[in-house]
């Protein structure tokens, strides 16, 4: 193990390799370690919306673009005005892996189990034995990483979803058309109104006869399990006189929407899943992963000019990039939007969004994306109590004493460190 490289990057899916794109873009030596290294299919669907795509000149790898969005809430249609886009997964994995190439990036197959950190690097040991050094090393390997540390929590919330592509007996939404949400439950007995977590249908009309829909949980904890997801979308589509007749794809979705933030001090750097940065109110996370790979690496970069710098001192940049206060505090402010959205009755939490939409489009775009400073993220949250209904006025105003925590936490951020790594590199 004689090559030691700038910075190694654990994990290939899309925040791996947005991150490793952009430290190869920074002139760096790069490794990636993956299970089954790039390029492998990802199964997953990836959407976003497309004016966030905009400035980085990326709408070329979106394979369907929908101007007709709306979102169904209180039995009303809400036109969104806002064009939607869904990736092409082999397009955006593409563009990544060609500015990894050019960075003559290389990749190692396995499983990292453990690491050492040197004085000048660490050291990655893999599940066949083999071992990978260098300056920096990046998980990006998912929600259970393979090597970072973060506070246990005794109530994750996860979003769940179950969907279908396929061709049906019937259009199941309108030609051409995108589904944010539709939260019409008059498919569901009384019962299953008042007694299960409400849940909404996802869904977009890909073309040629070929449609995406997916019943999906936005928070819950426990999560909402396939089987209640599958039985209340085909609910759904029956009550509307649509049958299934053949499915191309079943996409399952799991992941954790609160997780703690990692422990800052260590001397491993995260991105991604690994590193809680899923939007804890929306579930979003890939426009964040494109639109901050590039100031991350950046800071990386420049950290590793100094030639003495340490793992845990090249890490601690990093850190302090991605989990500035300003990002810890609006992690706090969406945690708390977040508990309230998971203990809203079906009622509440159709109302709530109704008023959420019909909000300024800057100002619900922005908190979708966490693109808002915190003086416009409270100015967003004050305008939507105004104008929403009492029920929902009264469930803030009271979360507002409940999780006042969180609120404490937006004007007094903290910072998770392991006591047991000393000195902590962020107060340098």
């Amino acid at each position: 193990m004689s090559l030691v490289f700038d910075a190694l990057v654990i994990g290939s899916g899309p925040g791996g390799l947005a991150i490793a794109a952009a430290l190869c873009n920074q002139g760096l030596r790069v490794a990636g370690l993956a299970t089954t290294p790039p390029p492998v299919e990802w199964s997953n669907t990836y959407g976003i919306w497309c004016n966030e795509l905009e400035p980085m000149k990326m709408t070329h790898l979106l394979s369907h673009r929908w101007q007709n969005c709306v979102t169904y809430t209180l039995d009303q249609k809400i036109s969104l005005q806002r064009e939607y886009g869904l990736f092409d997964n082999v397009k955006l994995q593409s563009h990544f892996l060609k500015q990894c190439e050019q960075g003559k990036m290389v990749w190692h197959q396995g499983t990292a189990t453990s690491i050492e950190h040197l004085p000048s690097h660490s050291c990655v040991t893999t599940t066949q034995g083999a071992k990978v050094a260098a300056r920096v090393v990046i998980d990006v390997s998912g929600h259970k990483p393979a090597l970072l540390k973060r506070p246990q929590s005794d109530r994750i919330a996860y979003q769940a979803a179950y969907g279908i592509v396929g061709t049906f007996s019937s259009p199941p939404i309108d030609a051409q058309q995108f589904v944010l949400m539709d939260y019409r439950s008059d498919h569901l007995s009384p019962a299953q109104r008042q007694e299960e977590p409400p849940t909404f249908l996802y869904a977009m009309d890909l073309g040629g006869g070929v449609f995406f829909v997916e019943e999906t949980s936005l928070a819950n904890s426990p999560a909402v399990s396939f089987e209640v997801l599958k039985k209340r979308l085909y609910q759904r589509l029956a009550f509307r006189g649509v049958q299934v007749n053949h499915i191309h794809h079943i996409e399952y979705c799991l992941f954790p929407m609160n997780l703690p933030l990692p422990l800052i001090n260590q001397s491993v750097m995260g991105f991604g899943g690994a590193a809680s940065m899923v939007h804890p109110a929306s579930g979003y996370m890939v426009g964040a992963l494109i639109r901050r790979a590039p100031g991350v690496a950046a800071a990386i970069a420049q950290a590793l000019n100094h030639p003495n710098g340490s793992p845990g001192e090249i890490a601690a940049t990093g850190w302090q990039t991605l989990w500035s206060t300003e990002e810890i505090r609006k992690h706090a402010l969406y945690r708390f939007g977040l508990e309230n959205l998971m203990r809203f009755d079906e009622g509440t939490l159709q109302a709530f969004f109704a008023s959420f939409f019909q909000l300024s489009l800057p100002q619900w775009s922005g908190f979708l994306a966490n693109t808002l400073s915190i003086p416009e993220m409270l100015q967003t949250m004050l305008n939507l109590f105004g104008r929403t209904t009492n029920e929902v006025r009264w469930n803030l105003m009271r979360s507002a004493w409940s999780d006042r925590a969180l609120l404490w936490e937006v004007w007094h951020p903290q910072v998770n460190v392991d006591p047991e790594n000393k000195p902590d590199s962020r107060s340098k």
